[in-house]
Order: structure tokens, then sequence, then C-alpha cells
């Protein structure tokens, strides 16, 4: 079995806790040292009980809290050379970490994860595939382009956390700068409603239990478009997954496949 839950999701921070029978671990840290904390404290989670931080790539709202928390407790960081490099600043030392790169399984203790690259504006970012045994999470978040990587990759997962991050329309009549638009709508941007609606309606399977809507814009997305882009396609299906929407205030439930 594998349980999990998103301590916050969105574009002023992201963490994800994981654990196995073995294992537990922390996918970004984005939030403060001191709101990560709390946040595990609040799901009966001790800080020091964690086995590893992993990183995904060094925008800050992935990697703010991660040099505190490594410091603090004395936990490695896995983390790919270039975006080790690129975090260096925010980071700072470190008293351990562990380099790997996207396509190669790592191993924390009874649990595996399997990185694959992400199209997205930084240095070697990467998504997730963990397991244990026959469960997996599959972690799709900061995405500008679904590839068959990407597909081929969660075909089989029991659970994903999927990134909705923005309502096309809203996101073309908001107030953001045109060129901060056009990053977002660009193949190294993030992942509209549609986009992960198209996705999902590729890649559904009858033993997906959870599907998480992951790094909603609070300027350009609403839980309610999200959902209904989502629900059009698994109302296809006769079996679906349940649907929850993450926040970015609060953790989300503690999941278990």
């Amino acid at each position: 079995m594998i349980r999990f839950c998103v301590l916050a999701s969105g574009s002023r921070g992201n963490s994800i806790y994981i654990e196995s029978p073995g294992s537990r671990i922390l996918i970004d840290a984005g939030l403060s040292g001191k709101e990560t904390l709390c946040r595990l404290s609040a799901i009966g989670v001790p800080p020091e009980s964690l086995d590893a931080l992993v990183v995904s790539h060094e925008h800050t709202d992935h990697v703010r809290g991660v040099g505190v928390l490594a410091r603090r407790l004395e936990v490695p960081v896995y983390i790919t050379r270039p975006t080790l490099d690129a975090a260096a600043g925010t980071l700072k030392k470190i008293p351990s970490f562990q380099l790997f790169r996207d396509g190669t399984s790592l191993h924390i203790g009874d649990m595996s994860l399997r990185p694959f690259a992400a199209s997205h504006d930084a240095a070697d970012p990467v998504n997730f595939v963990v397991g244990h045994e026959e469960s997996q999470v599959g972690i799709v978040t900061d995405l500008g382009v679904v590839t068959s990587l990407v597909r081929s990759r969660l075909k089989g997962c029991g659970a994903l956390i999927l990134e909705t991050n923005h309502d096309m329309e809203m996101l073309r009549k908001g107030p953001y700068p045109p060129s901060l638009k056009q990053r977002i709508l660009s193949r190294v941007g993030h992942l509209s409603n549609v986009q992960a609606a198209r996705l999902l309606e590729e890649i559904h399977h009858d033993g997906m239990q959870c599907l998480c809507l992951a790094h909603l814009s609070e300027e350009n997305n609403h839980p309610d478009l999200a959902t209904d882009e989502v629900d059009r396609v698994l109302r296809r299906f006769s079996v679906r997954p349940s649907v929850h929407v993450l926040s970015q205030n609060e953790p989300s439930p503690v999941f278990s496949i």
C-alpha cells in the first residue's frame, strides 16, 4: 500500500508527502520549512521520520523549504545535477544529496521512483511515478505539453496527481501580461483543463482509484471549471476514480491505494 497527501499545490508552494510500509518521502518542498513542518504535523507525520526529499525542478514554489528541511532533519536530497546547480542559491548548503537522471529508477527503502522528463521552462524538470509493489502514484505537474513518454509512464497508475493549471479562456481574458500568458500556453508552460482531460481520456483504466487536480491557478482557473472538464471525460467510463481538487492553503486528505 501507498499513502500520500498533497501538503500544498499551486503557484505559491508545492509539496507531496508519500509513504510506503517502510519509507517516507517528500517530493518538493515549496512552502517555507516552518509551514511544511506544520502541515506534516497536521496529518500526524513526525518530520524526523522522513527518509528523503526529492526535487522535481528548481522553481521557488518547489524548492523554497528544501535546504532548511535538509539541514534541520538531516535527510538526503535527491536531485538532478542541472537542477542542483540551478537551485544552489535557494538551497544553499545541504548536508547530503544523491544525484539521479531522468529515465533511471531510484529506490528509497522499499519505495521505487521512476523520474521522467517534463516539458517545462526549468533546467532539467522531471515528473515521477512512485511505486511500492503493485501500487503506483503518477505525478504530472508543471508540464507544458503531453508527450508519448508521459502517456506511457502513467498507464496503469492507481492514483494520479494531474495538473489542471488554467482555463484557456480565463487566461486569455485575464490580467496577466502577454509575455506571461504566452509562457503558460507554450510547450514549456502548464497544462490547461482541456489538455489534462485529453490525457486522462488516453490513460484511464478501471484500476485508477484516485484523481487529484493540481496546480490550479488562482487567477486563471476555478475548481468547477477543472472538475467539469475532467467529468466530461470520466462520464464515458463505467468505472471512475474519485476526483479531488487540491488546495494551496491546506493539506489534502490522506489517500491510500
